[in-house]
């Protein structure tokens, strides 16, 4: 009796060790999880001058400029992600026009961010007014991140002619400051204080020019969708010039570098990207990080297969941005064309 429950306790104790051992075994031998891919475009269908916001919601937000659905011309078209590769097109989200531009239909390159303090959403963008040719900036207004917005009734500045185009609001991490870059229409890209709210130019503020266009420079002849991102102490000043549409389309991304939101900025002599033989005319990006810290550029461009069949759409594409003796770099310099690892979000 004695021995029989000697026997059965050594068994029992031999057990669990065993079991181990085979779990770590099997740990050992089992392959790490491959990181999901990807391939662009991420949003196959007319969606320019994307610009991305990630809410508190879990959903990453791209905004565009003015495209048709489903028979009908939409003002501000969203699209809504998980993770910047899956997308759900979600409409309008500014459904109705302006009072102040409510015959026309030009409504280009909006960006949209959280203004916390007051629980809404803040929507800069570029119309053309009802009695004139030029271009206004404008603001609207919504209670979530997909809309509908209201425009605030009244443009915040207007032009004789496109250089107040393609918006971007930017809170500086440092100082809190909010601040509005736009541009250009031939003319510099330029910056200038918003109020608390967002809702108008800061009283007293005057217009920053930070860089201007250079004939003499490839894709400089006219620089426009301005893009700040604030990375380790730097900020970090996208653009793209100069033909983004028409017959002869030449494009690209080009990068800046400033210690200071207001510059000098300091330009990357040679594009970060530019077209390859897929895709065409890449540009008007703009960046977003993931949850393991990596930079991500979204942007539109043509692709050369549908070129060739006489069609002209600007789909949405993703990659990685790498940074590279401090500037922001792309692989080859040229829209991704297989597989990829994608980004990484929770």
């Amino acid at each position: 009796m004695r021995a029989g429950l000697n026997s059965h306790a050594g068994r029992a104790r031999v057990g669990p060790a065993l079991a181990l051992a085979l779990l770590l075994t099997a740990c050992a031998s089992a392959p790490e999880p491959q990181p999901r891919a990807f391939s662009n475009p991420v949003l196959d269908r007319d969606f320019p001058d994307p610009a991305v916001l990630r809410s508190p919601d879990g959903w990453i937000y791209a905004y565009a400029t003015q495209g048709a659905a489903g028979g009908a011309m939409l003002n501000i078209q969203v699209a809504r992600s998980r993770d910047l590769v899956d997308w759900e097109y979600l409409g309008d989200a500014l459904p109705e026009k302006p009072r102040w531009a409510a015959t026309k239909q030009n409504f280009w390159a909006p960006h949209v961010v959280q203004d916390r303090e007051r629980g809404r959403y803040v929507m800069y963008y570029s119309a053309e007014p009802d009695e004139a040719t030029g271009r206004c900036l404008a603001v609207a207004t919504s209670a979530a991140p997909p809309g509908p917005f209201v425009d605030a009734g009244q443009p915040l500045l207007c032009g004789k002619g496109i250089e107040h185009i393609d918006p971007m609001a930017f809170e500086d991490p440092q100082t809190g400051r909010r601040f509005l870059y736009w541009g250009s229409g031939g003319a510099p890209l330029v910056l200038r204080e918003l109020a608390p709210d967002g809702m108008a130019f800061l009283p007293g503020s005057v217009a920053v020019e930070l860089l201007g266009p250079d004939r003499g420079r490839r894709y400089r002849s006219l620089i426009e969708g301005a893009w700040i991102h604030h990375r380790e102490g730097r900020y970090f000043l996208f653009f793209s010039g100069d033909r983004c549409c028409g017959k002869e389309l030449r494009y690209a991304v080009m990068a800046a570098r400033s210690d200071s939101p207001f510059g000098p900025f300091e330009v990357l002599e040679t594009p970060i990207l530019e077209a390859g033989d897929a895709w065409r005319a890449p540009g008007h990006n703009s960046v977003m990080t993931d949850d393991a810290g990596n930079d991500w550029i979204v942007y539109h461009a043509y692709s050369a297969e549908q070129l060739r069949r006489g069609e002209r759409s600007r789909v949405m594409l993703v990659d990685r941005i790498e940074y590279r003796d401090g500037w922001p770099r792309i692989d080859h310099g040229r829209p991704s064309t297989g597989p990829s690892p994608a980004p990484r979000f929770r």
